[in-house]
């Protein structure tokens, strides 16, 4: 018999049904092998009897004895397989608390490997080797093993949850398919698996993208807070400097100067900590979200995956940043206020202390002769402008402003500050400021915020107005023969001040504008060659 059995494999004598070797084995008409417990309880549970193998059907059900030859030699064969497996116990794991252990082993159970959704049953290394190696189990689909095989079966008809339908979203057996959801799109559980599977990849996709925003977020608001310092330190050294030279008066005014700077500079700081913390927390919580996501992604439990899906899907609940900015604090006007307070005598030191400060955001300006009216002749390096009296032929493209007689800078400007001189000297007439990209550029036009322009004129010779909407006769000691203009465009603000005096002439606030904004240069009419004087973009001297 020993010898006998050296010429057969072990695969002859496992019973296709639990895998195992052949206990009391019996043999259907057809001449097949089984388990007499095996193939009794298959029939009892399907009708009619039908060989588990070849699929052979027989009427009446066949009466089974035991086959002692092939019994004789599974003996040998079990034999062998426990020796085997007794010396290969010592190799594996035992099965602990919380582990799944093998469905097959008598005796001590040791950790299962893989769960097969055909057989319903869990695998040690041992019982999991037929599956590995035969043909016809290399078919079945293995998974990690699970621990609660009822969540796996229909609580209705006690089958396997094999399929999904798409239109309940919900995991159904073979019989729910033909029955309650008959009409329904019914797919198979892994083509499913694999689109949700490709889902997940997508939001884990968006989550990253989520949070690179908002570490670039985080970066602009580092570089905010850096130049708000920057700011901060610039205007506590001009504070310094004016205030250096007084008395005790002037001493107690610079340190109320310098801890309203710093006052500032603080609450921005605070904010930007507070806006960094929450965009962290956020990362924090979307790098969770998505390593959960990662997790349940390379998951080869297709219901684990699917169950879970629903609430891993979508990205946590976060703040919308797009429109969230650190603005540097302004500090216009910061010292003038303080000095206010002073003598009449400090006033000039105060007016220079100013136009120093802004003169520190001077920015090269040049005309655009695509935006120039007919009328107007341009230098050839682009820094003055003046009314002729012939118009010229000149295409008239979108870009060009016409009739009003005007022209634009080619620089735009569309965050920070920043600040240029014009000379208006023998001037009779003129108009400067700044302009949004959008204005209307044929056709008559009306100077105001409202639409789109902040500017102030000279008109009649001495009369000066701001465009305010309506305009405001501005009131000047004397006549300005350079006119600097400043715009802080986060702060709304867009200053005039006449340079040689130190004066402000007039301030726009509440600028709000998400446009870019261009230098606008207006050299009024000829008349007659009282006017003839050009508008002259100058360098610009920092006061001393």
């Amino acid at each position: 018999m020993t010898a006998a059995s050296c010429l057969l494999t072990e695969d002859q004598f496992l019973c296709s049904i639990c895998l195992d070797v052949f206990t009391d084995p019996v043999s259907t008409p057809c001449g097949h092998n089984f388990c007499k417990t095996c193939i009794t309880q298959h029939w009892d549970k399907n009708v009619p009897c039908q060989c588990p193998n070849c699929k052979k059907t027989f009427n009446t059900r066949p009466k089974l004895q035991v086959n002692t030859f092939i019994s004789e030699m599974a003996a040998q064969f079990r034999q062998s397989a426990q020796q085997k497996a007794s010396s290969s116990r010592s190799e594996q794991h035992v099965s602990k608390p919380g582990e799944v252990p093998c469905d097959i082993c008598t005796g001590t159970k040791l950790k299962a490997l893989k769960f097969c959704l055909v057989c319903l049953v869990s695998y040690c290394e041992t019982h999991l080797e037929p599956h590995l190696t035969r043909s016809g189990l290399k078919r079945h689909q293995l998974i990690d093993p699970v621990e609660n095989l009822e969540d796996r079966m229909c609580t209705k008809h006690d089958k396997l949850l094999e399929l999904f339908c798409k239109t309940d979203q919900m995991c159904v057996c073979m019989l729910c398919s033909i029955s309650d959801h008959k009409t329904h799109d019914v797919v198979p559980l892994k083509e499913e698996y694999e689109g949700k599977r490709a889902e997940m990849g997508k939001t884990d996709a968006e989550i990253q993208q989520m949070i690179q925003k908002r570490r670039l977020k985080i970066e602009e608001m580092k570089r905010s807070v850096e130049l708000s310092k920057k700011d901060a330190d610039r205007e506590i050294a001009a504070g310094v400097q004016v205030f250096s030279a007084l008395k005790e008066s002037v001493e107690r005014s610079q340190a109320e100067l310098i801890d309203t700077i710093k006052e500032k500079q603080r609450e921005t700081e605070k904010q930007a900590e507070g806006f960094i913390k929450e965009l962290e927390q956020e990362i924090s919580e979307l790098k969770k979200r998505s390593s959960e996501v990662e997790q349940l992604s390379q998951s080869e439990d297709h219901l684990h995956l699917l169950q879970s899906f629903p609430s891993l899907n979508a990205a946590p609940p976060t703040k919308d940043w797009t429109g969230v900015r650190i603005h540097p604090p302004s500090y216009e006007g910061t010292v003038r206020r303080i000095v206010n307070q002073l003598e009449e005598t400090l006033s000039k030191q105060m007016k220079e202390a100013e136009l120093k400060r802004v003169q520190q955001y001077a920015v090269d300006v040049t005309l655009d002769p695509d935006t120039a009216n007919p009328n107007l002749i341009l230098s050839d390096d682009g820094k003055q402008v003046e009314h002729g009296d012939v118009k010229k032929d000149l295409p008239d493209n979108p870009e060009r402003c016409n009739p009003s007689i005007c022209v634009l800078a080619k620089q735009s400007f569309s965050s920070g500050r920043f600040y240029y001189e014009v000379q208006v000297k023998e001037k009779t007439m003129w108009t400067l400021g700044v302009a949004t990209e959008s204005i209307n550029r044929k056709g008559d036009i009306t100077l105001n915020p409202q639409d789109g322009y902040w500017t102030i004129c000279l008109k009649n010779e001495n009369e000066y107005r701001a465009h305010a909407g309506p305009s405001v006769r501005l009131s000047l000691k004397c006549q300005p023969e350079k006119v600097g203009v400043f715009v802080d465009y986060e702060e709304g603000l867009v200053s005039f001040y006449d340079v040689d005096s130190a004066a402000l002439i007039y301030s726009f606030t509440g600028c709000c504008s998400t446009q870019k904004l261009y230098p606008y240069f207006g050299p009024g009419l000829n008349d007659g060659g009282k006017n003839s004087a050009p508008l002259i973009i100058s360098p610009v001297n920092h006061t001393e």
